[in-house]
């Protein structure tokens, strides 16, 4: 019988696999099962970090925009500016409210300002 030479598929596939883990440490770039391994343990880190680092960022402008808040009065806090915000149909969102109050805190201060002084002067006028 003659001999039989393999395909190139087989090869290729293993090529594009070994290009992904061509970055890793020792075995896990040599070997094509731990490569494979390797492979679909990144990638399901990579899925699960993205939605951890959404998390983290939203964390993130809270705090910011909450020690800002805090800083001038102690009575008004993060969950009654936000409420404030939503009442008065303001569209500014978490991140450049954190911008805001990292870069310019005096534009904070009177943005918080306007809203609490008309939210407040419905509220009086409506016990009247």
């Amino acid at each position: 019988m003659t001999r039989i030479k393999r395909g190139y598929i087989a090869r290729r596939r293993r090529t594009k696999i070994r290009l992904f883990a061509s970055s890793f440490r020792g075995a896990h770039s040599r070997l094509t099962r731990t490569i494979t391994q390797q492979k679909i343990r990144a990638l399901f880190s990579a899925d699960r970090d993205r939605d951890k680092q959404k998390r983290n960022f939203r964390r993130l402008w809270i705090t910011r925009i909450n020690g800002v808040i805090r800083e001038r009065g102690v009575s008004y806090s993060y969950s009654k500016l936000i409420h404030h915000l939503y009442k008065k149909q303001l569209l500014l969102n978490r991140k450049i409210l954190a911008q805001i109050a990292i870069s310019n805190r005096n534009c904070l201060y009177m943005i918080s300002n306007e809203i609490k002084k008309e939210v407040d002067l419905k509220e009086y006028t409506a016990i009247i």
